[in-house]
Parts: structure tokens; sequence; C-alpha cells
């Protein structure tokens, strides 16, 4: 039974009654769940806003494609900088706080936003003010993306923290898939770039009130764990030397880092591979929604896995396998004209085999720094993960070669073709390393599992409260 309040006792009171009753978990938890969710998905419809139209976009502000790549490339250069200032906020001031001012950063980056493509702003002033409001929405995006390892620490119980952290990190892709999907529905429908930053101001503007209104703390009133009592129990800097001594997360960031480099290089340049053996637009985009949903499946079915046998790191180590072999099949199929079946599956299985080590990883970050937060442990991971996803970015450009023939190609700009042959082997050869690495080297213990198991021993017993005991658990 949940609580939101104490649990009646049958049996005498005892003094060893509190600790008997100190782990419960609250309904409210699915309230705070649901608003990162929301958040994270939000933010990430903000940040693919412009990318699907791409050219209504340089018509309206009258800049350049270079400049509208730009209001997607400010999420990454922001990113970086602000992350560290952002795991210690988490940590130190609590969910409540960065939840509040995330959603709050949000809603005024699509206001200004929407402001910049008004018709009465002056044609210079437009594109700066678009850039700004993006800008500002990319702050939020730190806030929201390193929350979910701590909201699942916080305040679910320990069978229920995957899943916890697997829908609040999957909500993420999901604004991915959202945005490519909606900014052309309601370019094509309402002609109007005032209308579709209006809509999309609409959902942030709602989840700022439903924050600022309904989030009232940032922990439950009691611990849904032993380790939730111990939550950021070391200081930041001290965080900070304990992981760079920690073997194990140090592979771990790096694998992990890898693999987030690789999936960004993918989605980024999926159309642009896939353009020059004959494949169009519409085939490159229903790829990539056919990546995400299958993500989210993966994502899905190992995190309730992972919650019910706690195989954290065998479960990791065959998903990032698997998307290995999915990852070298799409380098070998996708330079292969007239192969939509293959391409598209092989797609599917790397989205499925992918994203399925995600949640798990955040979660295997925790056990294996723990205690150190889990907003620094998975953090500076994702920070790991952004740097080595702009190195990767530019190595695979640097990588591609002009061809001087492509009778398949149907890219938009024919002068600029280029063969993707060497990067996407590169790409597949990346994440095999990774792969190996972690297979070979990684090795843990649960750290936070011990914590708690071990604070579970130590917790004595009434004869004749188990009803009340199990109750408080579950």
């Amino acid at each position: 039974m949940e609580s939101d309040g104490l649990i009646p006792s049958q049996a005498e009171p005892s003094p060893d009654l509190p600790k008997l009753l100190h782990f419960k978990v609250y309904r409210r938890r699915w309230f705070v769940l649901a608003l990162l969710c929301l958040l994270n998905s939000s933010n990430a419809t903000l940040w693919l806003t412009f990318a699907p139209v791409a050219d209504e976009t340089m018509k309206t502000l009258g800049v350049s494609l270079y400049q509208v790549n730009w209001l997607s490339m400010v999420y990454m250069v922001v990113a970086i900088p602000v992350s560290c200032g952002t795991t210690w906020m988490i940590d130190k001031w609590g969910l409540r706080i960065t939840l509040v001012l995330g959603s709050w950063l949000n809603m005024i980056g699509s206001i200004v936003r929407m402001t910049g493509a008004l018709a009465t702003v002056p044609d210079w002033l437009r594109f700066p003010l678009v850039l700004v409001g993006q800008t500002v929405c990319s702050l939020a995006q730190p806030l929201v993306i390193f929350s979910p390892t701590k909201l699942a620490a916080l305040w679910f119980p320990e069978h229920q923290r995957a899943m916890a952290n697997m829908a609040a990190s999957m909500s993420n892709p999901l604004g991915v898939l959202l945005a490519n999907i909606v900014s052309p529905v309601i370019i094509s429908s309402t002609s109007s770039f005032v209308m579709l930053l209006f809509i999309y101001s609409i959902p942030p503007t709602i989840i700022c009130f439903l924050a600022t209104v309904g989030l009232r703390q940032s922990v439950p009133p009691t611990p849904p764990s032993a380790s939730a009592e111990n939550s950021s129990s070391e200081p930041f800097v001290q965080s900070i030397k304990l992981l760079l001594k920690n073997r194990s997360y140090l592979i771990l960031l790096l694998c992990f880092g890898l693999g987030v480099a690789v999936f960004t290089c993918f989605t980024s340049l999926l159309e642009q591979i896939l353009c020059v053996k004959g494949y169009n637009n519409a085939f490159a985009g229903q790829c990539g929604v056919l990546f995400i949903l299958l993500g989210l499946l993966g994502a899905g079915a190992t995190s309730w896995y992972v919650d019910q046998s706690k195989k954290f790191s065998e479960t990791t180590k065959i998903s990032i396998c698997l998307a290995s072999v999915a990852c070298s099949i799409f380098a070998v199929v996708s330079q292969m004209p007239d192969q939509k079946t293959s391409v598209a599956v092989t797609c599917c299985l790397f989205g499925l085999f992918g994203f399925a080590m995600y949640p798990v990883a955040m979660e295997l970050s925790v056990e294996c720094s723990y205690p150190v937060g889990e907003a620094t442990s998975a953090g500076i991971i994702f920070i790991a993960g952004q740097i080595l996803s702009m190195v990767c970015m530019f190595l695979l450009q640097l990588l591609a070669r002009p061809l001087s023939s492509a009778p398949l190609s149907v890219c938009a700009v024919s002068d600029e073709t280029l063969s993707w042959r060497v990067p996407v082997l590169v790409m597949a050869g990346l994440w095999c390393l990774a792969a190996c690495v972690f297979v070979i080297f990684f090795n843990t213990d649960y750290r936070r599992l011990q914590a708690e198991q071990a604070a579970t021993e130590h917790t004595p017993v009434l004869s004749g409260s188990h009803d009340h005991i199990d109750a408080a658990h579950t």
C-alpha cells in the first residue's frame, strides 16, 4: 500500500517501530516523475524545432542554413560549460529548485523565440532574438538531463528505480521524435512561422505552472530506501576526486561517452549518409522515427528486467555488443543502393539495443560510484558524451570526401555531395571499440545495493508487525 501519511500500528508501541516504518513510498512520486518527463520532452522539442523546417526558418528569419544549424548547435555549446555547475546545483539544492528553475528557463526561452518571429520586429533583430531564446532554453537542458537518476534514487524504491530512470531519460528522445513530426505538420497546415513558435510555447508555460505550484519538496517525507538517506553525502569536489580514482567509473564514462557520441553522429548525419545512395528524405525520416521508437521499446524492456534481476553489468554488456553488431551492419548496407528493407531493419536494431543500455548504464554509474551524488555521477558522463560528440562530428565530417560523380544522389545540395563510406566505418569501429573495452575491462560491485542490504540486515524486526513492514515497502 502506498502512503501519504503514517501507517497505523496494530502492535504495542515500540521504540524500534519508527525505524521499521522508515522506508515508505508516496503516490506523489508519480507526479514528480510525470513533471520531469514533460519538462525533458518539452526541452527536446524546443531544441529541434527548426531542423525539420530549415527552409521555412531561412526564409522567415532571412538567414543562411549555417545560421539555422546554430539554433540546434547552441545546445551543445552551452551544455559543456554549464554542466559542472548544474551537477553541483542538483546535489546541493535539490530537485525542487532545479526543476522549477529549468521550467522557468524553458518557458522564458520559448516566449523570447516567439517574440523574434513577430512581424512587428525589425528584420535585423529577428534571428538574434530567436537565438537568444534558444540559448535560454539550452540553459535548462542540463538541469533536466541530469535529474532522472536523482529523482529515481530519492523518490522510488530499489525495485522501481531503473524504470523511473528510463521514463525520465527516454522522454528526451521522445521529444526529438515529436519535433520531427510536429514541426512540418504545423508549417504545412498553417504556413505560419509565428504560429509554429506560439504552439511550441504552450507546453513549457503549462509545465512551468505545474512545477511552480505543484512541486513543493525535493524529497519525500521519509526515504524510500536506505541509500536515499545518504544521497549526495559527499561534497562536490570530493566527489570528483572519488570519480577520478574509480577505475570502473572511468571505463563506463569512456565507453558510454563514445556510445553517446556515435548516437549523436548517427542521428545528425543519417539523412546525408543515405541521400548519396538514392534514399530520399522521407525514407531517412522514417528510419529516424523507427530508430527512436524501437529504442524506447528496448529501454523499457531492459529497465523492467534490471529492476527485477539487478543484473546491471550483464544487461549493459549484452546490449552494447548487440548494438555494435547492428551499427557494423548499417555501415555496410547504408553504402548499397536499393536496400531499403535492410537499412530500415538495421536502424531498428541499432535503436533497440543502443537505447536499451542508456537507462541501465545511468543506474550503473550510480551503483559503481556510490556514495557520490547521483547527479554528479550521471552528469559527468553526460559532459564526456557531449565533448566526444563534438569531436566525433568534426572527425567524421573531416573524413567525408567530395564525390566527382554520384548518379544516385538525391541530396538537396548536389554540388556538395560527399562520400560517407569511411566515416560510417569509423563510426562502427568506435562503437565496437567501446563494446570491447567495456566487456573485457569493466567490473564493479553494486555499492548502493550493498549499502541498502547492509542497512536492512541491521534493522531490527518486531514480531507481529510484518504486515505493516511489508506494506511500508510497497
